[in-house]
């Protein structure tokens, strides 16, 4: 557990330099009017800046190694919000996923109508400054949800058959998406 303490008050940053490393995710033209949630110095998620327009961008855990952060459409927000609830109460990858079926299914969970963004940014953790939010050698990659989309209703393959090719992932279901991977420099 020492380890883990260490890692995380190496990395208990300021706001600051969290809505910097955050906005890394998000599209240019979007970035000044980008909500941000981060961590305040107990650890705790928490806003640490309102927006004005339609992006929610998320600061890098504390207690993850390296950096991973992300931007997406405020239409993700509760799909996003009941992930982080279900985690957060020590669920698996896979009963968070039955669990959002089930509820996007029954409605309990409102999912986009119209196409939706996530984009998401890493790098390693020695690329990454903690104090400042720089990030050196960064991977910024694509996800489009589009609910219940299939491969035959989109025309994507299930897996991509080239560098950089979209394909659908969970096809079929309220997590459906079009992934896209491009090569990294």
């Amino acid at each position: 557990m020492f380890g883990a303490q260490a890692q995380t008050q190496q990395k208990a940053t300021s706001s600051e330099a969290q809505i910097k490393a955050a906005l890394l995710a998000a599209p240019a033209d979007n970035r000044d009017g980008a909500a941000v949630y981060g961590y305040d110095a107990d650890g705790k998620f928490v806003l640490l800046r309102k927006g004005s327009n339609e992006m929610i961008c998320l600061a890098d855990d504390p207690m993850q190694e390296g950096i991973s952060v992300s931007c997406y459409h405020k239409d993700l927000e509760p799909f996003m919000a009941r992930g982080r609830e279900l985690r957060k109460a020590g669920k698996s990858s896979e009963e968070i996923f039955a669990t959002r079926e089930q509820e996007a299914k029954s409605g309990k969970m409102k999912m986009p109508k119209q196409p939706t963004t996530l984009f998401v940014y890493t790098a390693s953790a020695e690329d990454f400054n903690a104090a400042t939010g720089d990030v050196k050698n960064g991977y910024l990659r694509y996800v489009v949800y589009i609910p219940y989309a299939t491969s035959e209703s989109t025309g994507l393959p299930l897996k991509p058959n080239a560098p950089a090719m979209p394909w659908i992932m969970y096809p079929g279901t309220h997590g459906a998406h079009i992934m896209i991977n491009p090569p990294r420099n």
